[in-house]
């Protein structure tokens, strides 16, 4: 289908076209017109599908349709985000698609002063696009009121669950008119989320578009098994030898983020780091020059994994695997957007083969292993299999053990002895 094909309002399907749309992706084409009907929805679709869309141009529609004046401290329409970096993403795109509307977006995520926020709230604006917390902070200075809500999306909704914010968003669903429109919108359906669902939507459509943890057939996925404390030269090695340009590296930790880039500074590779214990200005920045290839690589955590949407990426490194096998997902699906061929890369130590098997086990497939030379690790089976035979020869270990037990009883017993004729000379 064709975006024209739904008779959208002329100042929407003029946005769109500006934007250059004009095929409709499988979860825009099924999401839609349900949306525009006013139906509550839980939407599942592999990420860089075109999410946005599917949920904020029925909402737009909507919203001409019933047109009403913009109150201040007041929105129709609240979408919910997990991180700063979806919020503000989210709320860029909805103002392109809404450019040609009379309406106003805004984004309200921490790291950043509430004044400036706080300014564009009681100024009025129609769409709010927020992270829990932040908005639950402007609430109780009274800045924003949400009882003229008509319309919530909750973007990622799984990764809310797995950040702990569902308590906040219910908190905040609480403040909305009772009949309202709620989309729910999450890259995985599991059951949570689906029990997620049943406790916020009304008689809702369930919309998926791909099988669950499906990644674009366009990402090639290798591994190269490598020691723990080698990681940081087999990155370098192949950064030189494979002629890689525009890198987004995740790693578990922050620690492990501010170790890799200490590692990198000497070799004068230009990088730049993502991840919480930076301010919200600093992470633009960084993600700004790493967009406008001014940085060749760009360290980041989880909290970069949902809402790093750059145009012709490449390349994704996990330095170390992540901790959930359904974030490997959500990383690796940074690249290979919209059609785009991406390479994923993973370096992979002993320790972290049981992450691995998970990951192998999620997205249903054997992942392509790379022996780099001089970067080698011991086989685990042949591991396995001297441990077993250890194993083996503990008789001889225990008999041991137990002269050891009878020598320490006897040590006791005339230690015990000795305390006992003390006593008696005190006497």
């Amino acid at each position: 289908m064709i975006f024209s094909s739904l008779d959208l309002a002329p100042d929407i399907q003029k946005a769109l076209d500006a934007c250059g749309y004009s095929q409709m992706t499988p979860i825009q084409e099924r999401a839609i017109v349900p949306a525009r009907r006013g139906k509550d929805l839980l939407a599942s679709a592999q990420t860089g599908t075109g999410k946005t869309a599917a949920f904020a141009v029925p909402i737009l529609q909507q919203m001409h349709d019933r047109p009403k004046p913009t109150l201040p401290g007041n929105a129709r329409a609240l979408i919910l985000t997990p991180t700063r970096e979806l919020a503000e993403q989210v709320a860029e795109t909805v103002k392109r698609y809404a450019q040609f509307l009379p309406l106003t977006v805004t984004a309200l995520y921490g790291g950043v002063k509430m004044s400036g926020q706080e300014k564009k709230l009681k100024a009025g604006t129609d769409i709010i696009v927020s992270t829990p917390g932040r908005l639950l902070e402007h609430m109780e200075q009274g800045n924003v009121k949400l009882s003229n809500v008509e319309f919530v999306v909750l973007d990622e909704a799984d990764r809310m669950l797995d950040m702990g914010f569902i308590a906040d968003v219910h908190t905040l669903l609480q403040k909305t008119l009772k009949k309202r429109q709620t989309l729910l919108f999450s890259a995985t359906l599991s059951q949570p989320v689906k029990e997620l669902a049943n406790k916020l939507l009304f008689s809702h459509q369930v919309v998926s578009v791909a099988k669950q943890n499906a990644i674009a057939e366009t990402v090639e996925h290798v591994v190269y098994p490598v020691e723990e404390r080698r990681k940081a030269d087999l990155f370098m090695e192949l950064l030189d030898e494979k002629n890689w340009f525009k890198v987004l590296v995740f790693t578990s930790t922050k620690a492990q983020a501010d170790e890799l880039m200490r590692k990198l500074k000497p070799a004068r590779i230009e990088v730049a780091l993502c991840h919480g214990d930076k301010s919200q200005g600093s992470r633009r920045r960084a993600i700004a020059d790493f967009k406008s290839a001014k940085v060749q690589v760009l360290i980041a955590t989880e909290v970069a994994a949902r809402g790093l949407d750059i145009e012709g990426l490449e390349y994704v490194v996990n330095y170390n695997l992540p901790y959930l096998a359904e974030d490997y997902v959500h990383r690796v699906g940074r690249t290979g957007r919209a059609g785009s061929t991406g390479q994923a890369i993973s370096f992979v130590s002993r320790e972290e083969e049981r992450s691995l098997d998970s990951i192998e086990r999620l997205i249903g497939g054997r992942i392509h292993r790379i022996n780099q030379a001089g970067y080698g690790v011991g086989s685990r089976d042949t591991i396995l299999k001297n441990i077993e035979q250890r194993g083996h020869r503990a008789p001889r270990t225990n008999k041991v053990t137990q002269t050891q037990i009878v020598r320490n009883k006897v040590t006791k017993e005339k230690a015990g002895s000795k305390k006992k004729n003390n006593i008696r000379a005190t006497k």
